[in-house]
């Protein structure tokens, strides 16, 4: 008799939401312990206006056994990749919103390891993502290593056909307002073709056929690049953030145009050239892990001292001129500026700005209805995780509760019903449920 132990499968569909995205790893590593997905080879479709790949930069790789500690290390941004270190995921496709760009379109192979140099986690692809971080190092330099397969997809909102009056849409959208994510406004919304609007900037000016495979974008591009490596019968997880329907960038919020455009030029990243060989990347990295760590010590001495002599000492290092006319600026509007925020601001100015586009109801609605498409193709998911991401605003906090409606609507119309747990309402991750229980 195999000792394998039997995959366990749940009654309803377990929707876990969360405030902070990294809260989610929680409760997979929950569904991992009981038995309903496996602990190896995990695959997630991830819908975000961000990646969420990075790494945390100086954590050990070890921390990744532990479980509780690496709980409290994981932060919004960085952690998927630990659980691909630890063997736990090892497929994932972001499907992003055409407003957000911040890596290469396409199927990325890569590896995930520990670099014994630094006893942390790092990662081979080449990409300006995880280069802009310092990330990347040669497969040669990393121990036991995990290969990742990155399916990078993006998801074009629908546009109603023209049988569709206008007078139609409007009154879905009015009842919608009146009952955020109602069953009928989703059926109306499906009576649309799959016909989207292409990417600003797109060389494609013209709006997309419906029986157009090829068309990036579309929601049988999206069915296409997905099926290629999900199959019907294997588990996999669904993770939604919802500031992929709409999203800001809070930073905007904090600083002046002139302020940001000055981090734009301190936290700028020169990438190696297209053709680059191993030496000119570790080059690269090099020098980018240097600079980071130039920024970070010139902001932990101002939040100690920012005074002229403490400013111009800084401010006289290679690259670094503009700091001056920084911190003149931020204390004429705060005379204590948080300068830990604007280094955290600053980390998001490199090759690309965080995205930021806040979506009209019609344009949410337009992308709700390409989800329910693509997600109406594909086999039912294992789990569900969603991430609100309110109250650090990258889901506008006026819309977050409207979208979460009617996600959860197409949700419940495409799997029935479901096992719903808002763990936000909670004032923190409750480690209780983390813990296998019965289903």
């Amino acid at each position: 008799m195999s000792s394998v132990p039997l995959k366990r499968v749940y009654t309803k569909l377990p929707v876990w939401i969360v405030e902070d995205h990294h809260d989610v790893v929680c409760h997979i590593y929950r569904a991992i312990a009981s038995r309903h997905l496996p602990p190896q080879n995990i695959k997630m479709v991830h819908l975000d206006s961000h990646p969420d790949l990075l790494i945390p930069v100086n954590m050990s790789a070890d921390t990744v056994f532990e479980k509780e500690k690496l709980f409290s290390e994981l932060s919004i941004e960085n952690w998927i990749m630990p659980m691909v270190y630890a063997g736990h995921v090892s497929c994932v496709a972001w499907l992003h919103p055409y407003w957000a760009q911040q890596i290469t379109e396409g199927e990325h192979r890569m590896a995930v390891g520990r670099d014994p140099s630094t006893t942390t986690i790092r990662v081979t692809s080449t990409d300006n993502y995880f280069l802009s971080d310092g990330l990347y190092v040669s497969e040669k330099q990393l121990e036991n290593s995990k290969a990742l397969r990155l399916n990078v997809v993006k998801v074009n909102p629908v546009k109603p056909t023209e049988k569709q009056s206008e007078e139609d849409t409007e009154r879905c959208f009015a009842k919608r307002a009146r009952n955020a994510g109602e069953a009928s406004c989703s059926e109306l919304l499906l009576r649309c073709t799959d016909t989207l609007r292409p990417a600003e900037g797109s060389k494609n000016t013209s709006l997309a056929a419906a029986d157009d495979d090829e068309d990036e974008g579309s929601t049988s591009y999206v069915v296409k690049r997905i099926s290629a490596f999900l199959s019907e019968t294997e588990p996999y997880i669904l993770d939604i953030d919802l500031d992929f329907f709409s999203c800001k960038n809070p930073f905007k919020e904090l600083y002046t145009q002139e302020e940001y455009a000055i981090l734009k030029e301190l936290y700028n990243f020169r990438g190696p050239s297209p053709d680059a060989e191993e030496e000119e990347l570790d080059e690269c990295v090099d020098r980018r892990v240097h600079q980071l760590e130039d920024l970070e010590a010139a902001f932990a001495d101002l939040l100690e001292d920012d005074g002229e002599d403490t400013v111009t000492r800084w401010a006289s290092n290679p690259g670094m001129s503009s700091l001056t006319q920084l911190v003149s600026s931020l204390k004429s509007r705060n005379l204590c500026p948080d300068y830990e925020m604007v280094h955290q601001a600053g980390l998001t100015c490199d090759s690309s700005e965080l995205p930021h586009h806040i979506s009209t109801d019609e344009e949410i609605d337009r992308l709700i209805s390409a989800v329910q498409l693509f997600l109406k193709a594909l086999p039912k998911p294992t789990l569900v995780t969603m991430s609100r991401s309110s109250l650090d605003e990258y889901c506008p906090v006026e819309q977050v509760d409207s979208v979460q409606s009617r996600v959860l609507a197409v949700l419940e119309s495409l799997y029935g019903l479901l096992d719903l747990h808002k763990n936000y309402e909670n004032s923190s991750t409750d480690t209780q449920d983390c813990q296998p229980q019965a289903s």
